[in-house]
């Protein structure tokens, strides 16, 4: 079956980027449930290196755009310029024409620019002088950002966040990871190493499988209580949107995928649920005086609201094992 080969994906990822297990697997999560992701973090913990190595490993063709103030939004979408001999204006692709875009340091650049690549990621669409051109498909934008307050950056707005599927943080290495870092960087660049463990047709088709698996309504219950419950705290200003809601449940489809399974429990919507969210809350001030963050109160959302109980035939095969 072609769920089996997530594991292959991850075994070729896992040559350049050690240590980072949960990372690959969330990334490749949110690329199999069709979203975008958000990778916050400082310089140097490999958000680059993960970035190509998955486009190697699933055969997707590959942009990078560093962004800095002077990018403009043709940069991205492309523009048309006249041809003398054709006597025609033609298409001239931008860095969003590809499979995989690595938005590098989004959060430097203009709002318009950003507002530019907010249009592609939510369409799947490019629209240059009234011509409206679609994306390669599979489409995914992995985006980084500096940590607010790094010189030179500004907040993304809400709405751009919230069409991310998830936000992460990689963080340093441990010890050990460092070390097998070094030692393999001294002989070789591991991104040589990468092989295609699927392709670009394979991944489609596993999105398509990642859309259609099984979902529970006493699953939807559960992930509209855990929103609901967000939008009601008293140090949230702005809790968990539908749009969110619907992040949640596509990952957790893409969490049973990965697991193997057929079907959605709980602990999918659970393992999945502070990455998907944590982005799309925003504090009040009350908040960060208290030292608050999104992460604990999303903790604390899990425990309140008591999992759903499945009864299905699936959820009971699974006890017995």
């Amino acid at each position: 079956m072609m769920r089996e080969k997530t594991a292959a994906v991850r075994q070729q990822i896992g040559k350049a980027i050690i240590g980072k297990e949960k990372t690959i697997t969330r990334v490749l999560m949110a690329i199999l449930a069709g979203g975008h992701i958000l990778l916050e973090d400082i310089p140097g913990v490999g958000k680059t290196t993960l970035a190509l190595a998955f486009s190697k490993a699933m055969g997707l063709s590959f942009n990078r755009v560093q962004f800095t103030p002077d990018v403009v939004p043709s940069d991205i979408t492309g523009f048309s310029m006249y041809n003398r001999q054709t006597e025609r204006f033609e298409y001239k692709p931008g860095a969003a024409m590809c499979n995989l875009l690595l938005a590098d340091e989004l959060n430097r650049t203009s709002s318009k620019t950003q507002s530019a690549l907010l249009e592609v990621m939510q369409e799947g669409s490019i629209t240059v002088d009234g011509t409206t051109r679609q994306m390669p498909r599979p489409f995914i934008v992995i985006a980084t950002q500096n940590p607010l307050g790094t010189a030179g950056t500004q907040s993304l707005p809400e709405a751009q966040l919230d069409r991310f599927m998830l936000q992460l943080s990689m963080g340093y290495p441990d010890f050990e990871a460092q070390v097998e870092l070094l030692m393999d960087r001294q002989k070789k660049n591991p991104l040589d190493e990468i092989i295609p463990a699927v392709s670009k047709e394979e991944v489609l088709q596993m999105q398509q499988e990642v859309e259609n698996l099984y979902i529970d309504r006493k699953i939807v219950e559960y992930v509209t209580k855990l929103t609901e419950l967000s939008r009601k705290q008293k140090l949230i200003r702005l809790g968990i949107s539908p749009r969110g809601a619907l992040a949640v449940c596509a990952m957790a489809r893409a969490c049973a995928y990965i697991h193997q399974r057929d079907y959605v429990v709980p602990e999918d919507v659970q393992e999945i649920f502070v990455d998907v969210c944590r982005h799309r809350l925003i504090m009040e001030p009350k908040a960060q005086l208290n030292q608050v963050t999104a992460d604990r109160m999303l903790a604390e959302i899990l425990k309140i609201v008591p999992e759903p109980k499945l009864m299905n035939e699936n959820r009971k095969k699974e006890n017995k094992r």
